[in-house]
């Protein structure tokens, strides 16, 4: 299927594996120790760097288009909180809420310029929000998709804001091959959608919209 290119905002939309060995017992415990202590270290760089305060895009846009990409934008931080969570129902649900809203904004209310922003984005928006809301007993498949709808979204928020602070955050070791994948939360606290419990608190805040 086509997907939205972005040439501004390069992330990696590979799955991550976890390495395999004939001795299945004796290598994840390494694997596990070896990825503890990365992210550790990466979370002593960037404890004291503060994100960088980026202003949104457009200032002006319609009340009620601004009120219908809130609740796109809400329902995105459903699926976030709930792959946090390791719960792939309540992502699902989020999933196909945000599908609906995304069809239900008028974007005659938009002017040319944002409606070409919002078109940039909504094709992958509702692709991965169908493949999350149709899969909510395949938590890591919903989190392949969580990855590349974050890339969306995060354009999306940065033309139109979601109505609150929104923090752009990052994990170091998702889709580590590629740099990192990234999510927005609208929480300071980092709570990792792409690990859950096994390492809620990996990542760290790039970036706040306000």
């Amino acid at each position: 299927m086509k997907r939205v290119m972005f040439s501004l905002f390069a992330f990696g939309t590979v799955l991550f594996t976890a390495c395999n060995s004939n001795n299945k017992r004796e290598a994840e415990p390494a694997a596990a120790d070896s990825l503890k202590k990365d992210t550790m270290q990466h979370a002593a760089a960037t404890e004291d760097k503060a994100p960088t305060v980026i202003p949104i895009m457009f200032t002006d846009v319609d009340a009620k288009a601004a009120t219908a990409i809130k609740k796109i934008v809400d329902y995105y931080l459903q699926i976030k909180n709930a792959l946090a969570n390791d719960n792939g129902s309540e992502a699902a649900t989020g999933g196909k809420a945000m599908n609906e809203a995304i069809g239900k904004l008028d974007k005659s209310l938009l002017t040319a310029v944002q409606k070409k922003v919002f078109d940039n984005t909504e094709e992958s928006l509702k692709e991965d929000a169908e493949h999350i809301g149709k899969n909510g007993d395949k938590v890591e498949h919903q989190r392949e998709h969580f990855a590349t709808m974050s890339e969306a979204m995060y354009l999306l928020v940065k033309a139109f804001g979601g109505g609150k602070t929104i923090y752009h955050d990052h994990c170091p070791m998702y889709n580590q091959s590629q740099g990192g994948a990234m999510w927005l939360s609208e929480t300071k606290e980092i709570r990792n959608p792409y690990y859950g419990n096994k390492m809620i608190t990996c990542g760290s805040s790039e970036e706040v919209f306000k």
